[in-house]
C-alpha cells in the first residue's frame, strides 16, 4: 500500500513537470530534485561499507562517517545555489573555475569530469549492476554493462521530455525501493549474532585513525551529485527559487537514507561477513528474507539505470558548455533540433565503455574519488568571490563560514588518501597533469587558426 501511493504521487508529480515542460520547455524542480537523487544514489552506499568496516568496527564511528557527508553535501548545495544565481549558465564547475580564476583550471574540471567526474561512475554503475543481477545465477559481465550503458545513452539523445519521463521513472523506482528497503531493515529483528552493530567508546579512538579520513573518500564518492541540478541552470525553470529547493531536498532525502541504510546493514550482518565484500546489501538481507533475497539485487540493479542516466545527462550539459569555448571540444557543442547536446552524450557514452576495461572496481573507485575531490575542493573556493550584495539565501558574511568548513574537510581527505592510497592518487594526479598538457596544446591550436 505504501509503495502504491508513493508511486501514484510520483506519478502525480512526473505529469505535472510534463506540462510545466510543454509550457516552458524547461524542468521544473521536482525533476530537478529526482537528478540530484539519481545522481547521488548509486554504487557507493550499497559498496562502500565493505571497505569502511575493515578498520572502523564501531557503528557509532561508520554513522558519523555518513552524516559529515550528508553535512558537506550540504554545505555544498547552499553554496552551488549562490554560485549558479551568480554565473547564471549551464556548466557548472567549468564556468565557476574559468571566470572566477583562470580558464585552465575551468578546463581541468572539464577533463577531469569527462574522463573521471561523469565517465567513471556510469562504469561503476553499470558494472555493479552486472554483479547484482548474477545472484540469479547469470554471468552477466562487461558486455552487458555496455548494453545497459548503450540503451541509457538511446533514451538521452531525443529530447528533454523523453529525457525526463525517463528519469523520473526510474527515479521513482529508486526512491520507492531505498524507502521498502529501509522500512524492512528496521522492522525484522536481527537473525545474526553478534551482529555488526557496536556502540562503545572506542570511537573516540577510531575518529583519530587515517582510516577514518579514508574511509571519508568512500562516503564523499556516495555523496556525489549533490551539485548535479546546478550544471543544468538553464534548463531549469526559475532557477533562482527551484535549484535551492531541489538541492536541498535532494541532499537532505540522500543523507537520512544513507545514515538508515548503512545501520540496516549493520544490524542483520556480521562485521566478518562484511569485510572487503561489495555486495552488502545481499549479504545483509540473506540473513532477514533467506532465498528470497533476489528481489533485492534485482532492484538494486536497477535502480541504478537512473544513476547511468543522471550522470550521462549532466556529465554531456558540461561538456557542451566547454566545447562552446574550445577548440579541440568544439564538435561536442552541436545539438539537434531539440536542443539536445548528442554528440557529446555518445563521447561520455564511449569514454564509459572503455573504463570499463581500465581496472577493476576498487581502482577506479579510489582513484575517482580523489580526483573528484580535488575538483570539488576548487570550485568550492570560487565561493570567497561571491559579494555579499551577490548572496540569495544565507545574505550575510556568515556564508563564508561554509566554503571555509567544507574546505577544511576536502584537504583533509586528500592527504591522507595521497598518504594511504599513493597509487591510485598518483593515478588521478596524472589524469590531470594530461589535462594541463592538452589545454595549452588546445590554446596553441586556436592561436594558429
Amino acid at each position: 500500500m505504501i509503495i502504491l501511493v508513493l508511486t501514484n504521487q510520483s506519478f502525480g508529480i512526473l505529469f505535472f513537470d510534463y506540462f510545466l515542460f510543454m509550457a516552458h520547455h524547461k524542468i521544473g524542480w521536482k525533476t530537478a530534485a529526482a537528478l540530484v537523487i539519481s545522481n547521488m544514489i548509486g554504487t557507493g552506499v550499497f559498496t562502500s561499507l565493505g571497505y569502511q568496516i575493515s578498520d572502523l568496527k564501531n557503528t557509532t564511528s561508520i554513522l558519523f562517517l555518513w552524516i559529515i557527508g550528508g553535512f558537506l553535501a550540504l554545505i555544498g548545495a547552499f553554496i552551488y545555489s549562490e554560485l549558479a544565481s551568480k554565473f547564471k549558465q549551464s556548466g557548472g564547475d567549468y564556468i565557476y573555475l574559468s571566470r572566477t580564476y583562470h580558464p585552465i583550471f575551468g578546463y581541468l574540471s572539464s577533463w577531469i569530469s569527462l574522463f573521471v567526474g561523469f565517465s567513471a561512475p556510469i562504469s561503476l554503475a553499470a558494472l555493479a549492476m552486472g554483479k547484482y543481477l548474477n545472484s540469479f545465477g547469470l554471468n552477466l559481465g562487461k558486455e552487458f554493462a555496455i548494453a545497459i550503458i548503450l540503451m541509457v545513452a538511446i533514451s538521452q539523445s531525443f529530447s528533454l521530455n523523453l529525457s525526463s519521463k525517463f528519469q523520473n521513472i526510474f527515479t521513482i523506482l529508486k526512491v520507492s525501493f531505498i524507502l521498502v528497503l529501509i522500512g524492512i531493515g528496521l522492522y525484522f529483528v536481527p537473525t545474526v549474532s553478534p551482529n555488526a552493530i557496536s556502540f562503545d567508546t572506542s570511537f573516540k579512538d577510531e575518529l583519530m585513525l587515517p582510516a577514518f579520513a579514508t574511509s571519508l573518500v568512500y562516503v564523499t564518492f556516495a555523496y556525489i551529485g549533490w551539485n548535479s541540478a546546478s550544471y543544468i541552470i538553464e534548463e531549469i525553470n526559475q532557477p533562482k527559487k527551484n535549484l535551492p529547493k531541489a538541492l536541498f531536498i535532494g541532499v537532505v532525502f540522500v543523507t537520512l537514507s544513507y545514515v538508515l541504510l548503512n545501520f540496516v546493514f549493520l544490524k542483520h550482518a556480521t562485521a566478518t561477513s562484511l569485510i572487503g565484500k561489495e555486495d552488502i546489501a545481499n549479504i545483509s538481507f540473506a540473513n532477514i528474507l533467506g532465498p528470497h533475497v533476489k528481489w533485492v539485487s534485482c532492484f538494486i540493479a536497477l535502480q541504478l539505470i537512473a544513476t547511468i542516466s543522471g550522470y550521462l545527462w549532466i556529465g554531456s550539459r558540461l561538456s557542451q558548455a566547454t566545447a562552446r569555448e574550445n577548440k579541440l571540444w568544439s564538435f561536442m557543442a552541436k545539438e539537434n533540433k531539440h536542443k539536445i547536446p548528442v554528440r557529446a552524450i555518445w563521447v561520455h557514452t564511449t569514454i564509459s565503455i572503455l573504463l570499463i576495461f581500465s581496472g577493476d572496481f576498487e581502482v577506479i573507485f579510489t582513484y575517482t574519488s580523489f580526483v573528484l575531490q580535488i575538483l570539488s575542493t576548487l570550485a568550492i573556493s570560487t565561493a570567497f568571490f561571491i559579494k555579499k550584495d551577490e548572496l540569495t539565501i544565507i545574505k550575510s558574511k556568515f556564508f563564508y563560514i561554509l566554503p571555509a568548513i567544507f574546505l577544511a574537510f576536502s584537504l583533509y581527505i586528500c592527504y591522507f588518501v595521497l598518504m594511504q592510497k599513493p597509487k591510485e592518487s598518483l593515478f588521478g594526479l596524472g589524469i590531470i597533469a594530461l589535462g594541463i598538457i592538452i589545454f595549452f596544446f588546445d590554446k596553441n591550436t586556436q592561436k594558429n587558426v
